[in-house]
C-alpha cells in the first residue's frame, strides 16, 4: 500500500467528502477505492469518531470502515477562515457529497446555489433522510427512522410473524443510499466530463429505501384496482431461512419444483417428488410455499452439510454455507479472495481491512490510503491550494 499509487476508473478526479457518520463517508470511500482523489472536511464533531472501542482517538472501527483512500482536513465550517478554504477546496473539486440538512448548509453558506455560482462544473451530491422540498426536510433522520418510513420494520414484522416492528440488525438505508450516491455522482460525472456541466444530486434516503423495497414487494399492488397485497411471497414466507443438515445447518433454497423434486429423491424420499404442488413447471409461493418449506424442513437433516453441497452442486440448487460474523475472517472463500486481510496502519498496527469487493481488467481499484487519523492531512492539502488550487493527491 501507497500513498502515492495511481490507479482505477476515477484516477484524476477529485472529491470532496463533508459528510458525517456512515451515508456520504461510504459512498466517497467507494470512489476513492476507485482511483478518485477524496479529501475528507471533517466536522468537529462526528458520530463515527466517538466510541469505546479505539486505539488513537476518533479511530473507531466504524470510522475505519468508511474512511480509507482519503486524506483528512480538519475546519470548522462555523469559522469564515475556515469556511472559505473549504469553499476553495470544493473549487479544486469535480463532486462534494454531503449529508447536512439543507438549512444548516444555507447558513453556512455551502448550498448548491451559493457554491455553483463560482463553481459551475461541481456535482453537489446531497443525501439527507427526507426531500428537501417536503414537509419532512428539517426531520433528523437516521437509518431506523428511515427503515420505519420506508415500510422495512412492517416488512421484517410481517415476515417474522413477531407481532411488532422490527429494525434490521444492520444499517441497510444508509449503505444502500450511499451505493445510490455513487452510482448518481457517477452519471453525473459522464455529463459533467461531455459538457463542463455540474449539477445538483439530491438522494432523499427515505425515497431511496422505499424503490429499493417496492422492486418486490409492491407485487399485485402495482395493478390498479390491486390483485394482491404488498409483500413479496417467497420472502414473506416463515419458511424462508436455513436448514438443519445432519451436522449443522445450510442455507438451501430450491426456487424452481425441479429443485425441490431433486432435493426429495436425493434425501431419500422419491415419494414427496411426486406432490403434486410440484409436478408443474411454477410454484404458487403465497399459497404453497409454507408448506413446502415444512416438506423441505423435515428432509435437510437426512443428509450432512457437505452431502447438501455436493447434492446442490450437481443439481444446480442453490446452496450457501451459514457463517457467523465472527467465523468470515477463517472462511476459505473470504481468504482466497482477500476479503478480509490484515493491514500495518501507522497509528492504530494491526488491523483487519475489508477488501475492495469489485474488480477491474484495465483499471484496477485499490486501497492506496490507510484510514486517516482525523485532520493529519490538513497541512499539505492546504499548501497544495497555495500551490496550484488543486495539487495531486499525496
Amino acid at each position: 500500500m501507497t500513498s502515492s499509487e495511481k490507479s482505477g476508473p476515477l484516477a484524476g478526479v477529485r472529491v470532496i467528502d463533508m459528510a458525517t457518520v456512515v451515508m456520504g463517508p461510504y459512498a466517497a470511500q467507494i470512489l476513492g477505492d476507485l482511483g478518485a482523489d477524496v479529501i475528507k472536511i471533517e466536522s468537529p464533531k462526528d458520530t463515527a469518531r466517538y466510541g469505546t472501542l479505539h486505539r488513537t482517538p476518533g479511530m473507531t472501527p466504524l470510522a475505519m470502515n468508511v474512511n480509507r483512500n482519503k486524506r483528512s482536513v480538519s475546519l470548522n465550517l462555523k469559522d469564515e477562515t475556515d469556511a472559505q478554504r473549504a469553499r476553495e477546496l470544493i473549487g479544486s473539486a469535480d463532486i462534494l457529497i454531503t449529508n447536512m440538512r439543507i438549512n444548516a448548509l444555507r447558513r453556512l453558506g455551502m448550498d448548491h446555489d451559493s457554491l455553483a455560482a463560482d463553481n459551475p462544473h461541481l456535482i453537489y451530491a446531497h443525501a439527507q433522510g427526507f426531500r428537501p422540498d417536503s414537509d419532512r426536510a428539517d426531520l433528523a433522520a437516521y437509518d431506523e427512522t428511515v427503515q420505519a418510513a420506508s415500510g422495512l420494520l412492517d416488512l421484517a414484522q410481517r415476515a417474522g410473524d413477531i407481532g411488532k416492528p422490527v429494525v434490521l440488525p444492520t444499517i441497510l438505508g444508509d449503505k444502500v443510499t450511499a451505493l445510490t450516491i455513487v452510482y448518481s455522482a457517477l452519471a453525473a460525472l459522464v455529463h459533467q466530463r461531455a459538457t463542463g456541466q455540474g449539477q445538483l444530486v439530491e438522494v432523499p434516503m427515505a425515497d431511496t429505501m422505499l424503490a429499493f423495497n417496492l422492486v418486490e414487494h409492491l407485487q399485485g399492488k402495482i395493478y390498479e384496482p390491486a390483485m394482491s397485497e404488498t409483500g413479496f411471497a417467497l420472502s414473506m414466507n416463515a419458511g424462508h431461512r436455513a436448514r438443519p443438515t445432519k451436522d449443522g445447518q445450510a442455507m438451501i433454497m430450491p426456487y424452481s419444483p425441479q429443485n425441490f423434486r431433486d432435493l426429495f429423491n436425493a434425501a431419500g424420499r422419491p415419494d414427496l417428488a411426486e406432490d403434486p404442488r410440484i409436478a408443474g413447471d411454477h410454484i404458487d409461493s403465497r399459497a404453497d410455499g409454507a408448506a413446502l418449506a415444512e416438506l423441505l424442513e423435515s428432509i435437510t437433516p437426512n443428509l450432512t452439510t457437505e452431502e447438501w453441497f455436493q447434492v446442490c452442486a450437481e443439481k444446480s440448487v442453490p446452496v450457501g454455507p451459514v457463517l457467523k460474523l465472527d467465523e468470515a475472517a477463517e472462511d476459505a472463500y473470504v481468504q482466497n479472495g482477500h476479503l478480509l486481510d490484515l493491514a500495518e496502519h501507522p497509528t492504530e498496527g494491526s488491523y483487519r481491512q475489508v477488501g475492495v469487493p469489485m474488480s477491474f481488467s484495465a483499471t484496477p481499484a485499490s486501497i492506496r490510503l490507510h484510514p486517516p487519523v482525523p485532520g493529519q492531512d490538513t497541512e499539505a492539502v492546504l499548501g497544495e491550494l497555495s500551490d496550484d488550487g488543486k495539487g495531486e493527491a499525496a
